[in-house]
């Protein structure tokens, strides 16, 4: 069999999302697990699969800053320019959010997990997509992360649509930090 391109990989991983399904993806550092966020049956699937329970919230990853300002307080806001500076880039910020979005992304908090991604993959989805996409590690909790699309199946499932394509360079997961007080959590 032949495998698809790069490009019609990624048209294949946003047809799934947008029908509801997971998929997996490399990201900065290890392959992500992703779906459509504000699906709430999506997300529940994901979580399913990673054994994780729902009340943590979620990573988004969008591809360019216009795809998520209208969510999050940041144009104008006094950590503008330290959040802009490590964007695109492997940073995570957690940012107050402007407008109500749902208890399973954010965990019940006032605040969300997002990272601008420079990922060539992750950018692609983004756009096919229309927005951000979830983030978190492809692996089920409190195990190793997968690191290519033969570990994603061997750990999680053959039956997730895997991107096969290089990650981003990193040695470990992105770095989360907190907007408000700069701290980083992870």
């Amino acid at each position: 069999m032949i495998q698809p391109s790069l490009q019609q990989q990624i048209q294949l991983a946003v047809n799934d999302l947008k029908m509801g399904k997971t998929i997996a993806y490399p990201t900065e550092a290890v392959y992500g697990l992703g779906c459509d966020p504000f699906d709430e049956v999506a997300v529940n699937n994901l979580f399913h699969v990673k054994q994780r329970p729902i009340e943590k919230g979620i990573i988004l990853v969008a591809g360019s800053v216009e795809q998520i300002e209208s969510w999050v307080e940041l144009i104008g806001a006094p950590w503008e320019q330290a959040v802009l500076s490590t964007w695109p880039g492997p940073v995570t910020w957690v940012l107050p959010i402007k407008k109500p979005m749902p208890d399973w992304v954010t965990g019940g908090r006032n605040t969300v997990a997002i990272r601008v991604s420079n990922h060539p993959v992750v950018k692609a989805l983004c756009k096919g997509f229309g927005g951000p996409i979830v983030s978190t590690s492809a692996n089920v909790t409190s195990h190793a992360p997968a690191k290519s699309c033969k570990e994603v199946v061997e750990f999680l499932s053959d039956k997730l649509f895997c991107i096969d394509a290089e990650l981003g360079g990193l040695t470990k997961p992105t770095e989360i930090r907190e907007a408000k007080t700069g701290k980083v959590l992870r």
